[in-house]
This record gives structure tokens, C-alpha cells and sequence, in this order.
């Protein structure tokens, strides 16, 4: 963890890491707080479709105006200020940028910078983890075949997971699970843009006045961002998903090791080496005692006689038999946290987490009956849901991703909590990133996992 005494050494010798961030939403604005705190780091360019809410973001966070009035990115890069631009592109382009963050959340768009980073020799941290959940296995390939890196963003739930599973492994232990928490209740899979407030329990008035967009918290509450970071997660360990997707058990910090062991042994996995999400709520709606609804965790083996008894003199909460135990970070500060992302990648060419094989997948999944004629409306909206599902199962059936199920009309008619299918809609192949899609689909990747 050296981190920031190598930043503290580009920041003396003049060569500041050089970032350029394209969105400026909640998780950019987060990371903008910090940039001025962190040694060594240069925003030379935010870009995002509104330059004026860029701006404003930079001052709800705290920034002189004086910072980012640089006139260019060169400017920009002379001078220690910072250009603000609506073209993430001209970032991506830019000699004047070492590090670009995509913190956009639009699958699609998050395809065509990856592939640009590779061209134009840029790292890429990827705030977007619903295009590393559509495509992240190949973009990873492409990235590492163009010599740059790719990485999932710490501070989001999947890179910690994966730093929690690395953790485990690099000190010897088998990972038996790895997940999050969040709130869950079954109903909550049909859950609209209209119905998410009374869930969250505020007036749909008060959530407008804080900004706050219903589709998006709905993604959080039907189980889709659920869906969409275990399938990150399990791309970047090599974990795989249960054959039925996540159970969302009730589950409080002190009964990890107890549930979240094999089904075989008294636990809820189908197998050993599983991603899975806890709920902070029982189904009976009352709250979990100690609950890590914002929190992640992994649990692991002991496996021989010896470390039992380690885990046993140190005081370690472990289940029945003693053998399984677990650890637990109760909470993640999303974009306060991305500078590790950011240092991580830049000065030791390491990512965060990054796919390494193609196990997890996000099929777009009926939120009701649905009919010929209508449109999909895509991640958190009325109509589908995620649901996470083993890639190869999802190859096989010709699944639609949760990804690409935004305004497409359906053909054909689909049950409530049934997947959408490819053939049950219509759809251009020529569009760029389903054509990615369909080639990561056609490619070996999920016959053999990884590459």
C-alpha cells in the first residue's frame, strides 16, 4: 500500500498522473471532490454533454471557477487547470491524458471509449460497469492486446469485492463466496419508475427536489444492479453464478460464514467459489440484524486441521464445523474512493479488477406480460428487470442482455419473469454495440471461460 507515497513523488517532480474524466454525475462529482486533496493527480479534462452542469458540479464539490476555465486541453495541461469540453472523444484523443474515467453508465457509449483508449493507447477506468456487464470480457481482451488497461473502479462494490477475493486467495485461502448486500424483497422485481419511492419511503415531491432520478434508484431496487455487478464480479475472480442467478438471502454480517457456505454442508450455495447477494431485509419485511446492505464480504475455507484452530484462537466468527469464516467491509464511498483506480492503473499498471473470463451474464428479464409492439425501456424501467444468469446458459438460449433492451420493439409476446429473447425483438445489426455483443457471443470466450 504505497500508493500514495509514489504520488507524492510525481507531484515533486513535476509530472502529475493526467486524467480526463467524461460524466459528471453523483460518482464523478464524488471523485471531483477529492482531486484536489490527492497529491500527484491532474484533472486536465472533464467532458460531459452539459459543459454548464460540469460546472456546476465542480462548485456544488467545492472548486475554485478559476480552476476550470482552462481555454483547451493543452492549456489545460500547461497551466494545472482544468478544460471542460462536451466531446469525451477529443479526452480520449488528447496527448494530454493518461488515465480516462468513464463514469457515463451508458452501455453502449462505454463500449465505443474502450475500444477508442485502445486505439489512441489510453488506460480506461471503468466506472461503467453496465458495459463491463454487456461486453467487459472482450473489451478486456481488446484492451490488453492493445497494451493498455482496463479496470473495474474502486469505490463501486465489484472492485472491492475483487480486492476482497484477491485478499483471500493471495494469503492461501479457497474463496467459497464473495458478494454485497443491498435491500431486497422479491415484489420489488416488478418494481416501475412509479412504485419506486413508496419502496424507499419517500414522497416522489422530496425526490425530485433532491435531484434524485427514478429510474435509475429503481435499477438499484428491481435487482438489476445487483444483476449487473455479480456478473462483473464473477468475470473478474473467475467466481461463478448459482445455475438459478441470485437468491438475495436474508443475511447479517454474523451468519456469513453459517449461509454462505455449500448446501452440502448445511449452507444456501449450489457450489463452492459462488457470487451471491445478501439482503438487509428478512421476507417478512423486518429489518436483518446487522445487516450489510452497503457493505461486501467474502467467506472462505480453512481446510485443515491447523488453520481451524488459528481461526478459532484469533477469535474469527466461523460456522459450526469452524471451517468457513468470512470478512466484511460495512461500507463503499463509490467516487471518494476512485483515486485508487486512478493510481492504481497509472503507476503500477494494475487494475482493480478486470474480466479475466466470461462467466456472468445480465438477461433482460419480463417485469410483466409483454406485448408484440411494445418497447423495452432498458435498465430500471417498466418493463425488464436483470437477472443474473451463467453466460454460458445465456449463449445458449439466446438471451437478450439487460444491456441492449432499450428501445427495442418486441415481435413477439413475453411472460412476467421470463427473459427476453434475440428473436423476440426487432433489432439492427449494424449497430456497433450490438455487433460487439454478437461477436463476444460467437467467440470461444464462453466455451472455455477465459482466454
Amino acid at each position: 500500500m504505497n500508493l500514495h507515497s509514489i504520488l507524492l513523488k510525481r507531484e515533486a517532480e513535476g509530472r502529475p498522473v493526467r486524467v480526463g474524466l467524461i460524466g459528471a454525475g453523483k460518482f464523478g462529482s464524488m471523485y471531483l471532490s477529492q482531486i484536489p486533496r490527492t497529491p500527484g493527480i491532474h484533472l486536465v479534462g472533464l467532458a460531459d454533454l452539459s459543459p454548464p452542469r460540469a460546472k456546476a458540479a465542480l462548485a456544488h464539490v467545492g472548486w475554485s471557477a478559476e480552476r476550470s476555465e482552462a481555454t483547451s486541453l493543452e492549456h489545460a495541461a500547461k497551466t494545472g487547470m482544468t478544460c471542460i469540453i462536451d466531446d469525451g472523444m477529443a479526452l480520449i484523443k488528447s496527448d494530454h491524458i493518461d488515465v480516462v474515467i468513464d463514469a457515463t453508465g451508458h452501455p453502449a457509449v462505454g463500449i465505443a471509449h474502450v475500444l477508442a483508449c485502445c486505439e489512441h493507447k489510453k488506460h480506461i477506468v471503468m466506472v461503467n460497469v453496465e458495459a463491463d456487464a454487456l461486453a467487459g470480457p472482450l473489451l478486456a481482451e481488446r484492451a490488453r492486446a492493445a497494451g493498455i488497461v482496463y479496470s473495474l473502479a474502486y469505490g463501486d462494490q465489484p472492485a472491492l469485492i475483487c480486492e476482497q477475493v484477491d485478499w483471500a486467495r493471495a494469503a492461501g485461502f479457497e474463496v467459497i463466496a464473495a458478494g454485497k448486500g443491498t435491500k431486497y424483497l422479491p415484489m420489488y422485481h416488478a418494481s416501475t419508475p412509479d412504485t419506486v419511492w413508496d419502496h424507499y419511503g419517500i414522497t416522489a415531491e422530496d425526490a425530485k427536489l433532491g435531484g434524485m432520478n427514478a429510474q435509475m434508484f429503481n435499477s438499484f431496487l428491481d435487482g438489476t444492479k445487483s444483476a449487473i455487478e455479480m456478473a462483473a464480479v464473477a468475470n473478474a475472480t473467475g467466481l461463478k453464478p448459482a445455475s438459478y442467478g441470485l437468491q438475495f438471502p436474508a443475511c447479517g454480517v454474523d451468519d456469513l460464514p453459517r449461509l454462505l457456505r455449500p448446501q452440502t454442508e448445511g449452507g444456501l450455495l449450489q457450489h463452492r467459489g459462488q457470487v451471491e447477494v445478501i439482503s438487509s431485509l428478512e421476507r417478512d419485511t423486518r429489518p436483518v440484524f446487522r445487516d450489510l446492505r452497503w457493505g461486501v464480504y467474502v467467506t472462505f475455507a480453512a481446510d485443515s486441521d491447523y488453520v481451524r484452530r488459528c481461526f478459532k484462537e484469533y477469535g474469527l466468527l466461523t460456522d459450526s464445523t469452524g471451517n468457513y469464516s468470512s470478512m466484511y467491509k460495512p461500507y463503499h464511498l463509490i467516487g471518494l474512493e476512485l483515486g485508487i483506480s486512478v493510481a492504481s492503473v497509472a503507476l503500477r499498471g494494475e487494475p482493480t479488477g478486470a474480466p479475466i473470463a466470461w462467466h456472468g451474464d445480465v438477461a433482460a428479464t419480463a417485469k410483466r406480460d409483454l406485448q408484440p409492439g411494445e418497447m423495452l425501456d432498458g435498465e430500471g424501467g417498466f418493463t425488464v428487470y436483470g437477472k443474473l444468469m451463467p453466460a454460458v446458459d445465456s449463449v445458449a438460449q439466446g438471451v437478450l442482455p439487460l444491456g441492449l433492451a432499450h428501445k427495442l420493439k418486441l415481435v413477439r409476446k413475453v411472460s412476467a419473469g421470463q427473459p427476453v429473447r434475440w428473436s423476440d425483438v426487432a433489432f439492427d445489426e449494424t449497430d456497433p454495440a450490438v455487433r460487439f455483443r454478437r461477436e463476444m457471443e460467437s467467440s470461444s470466450l464462453h466455451h472455455h471461460g477465459a482466454r
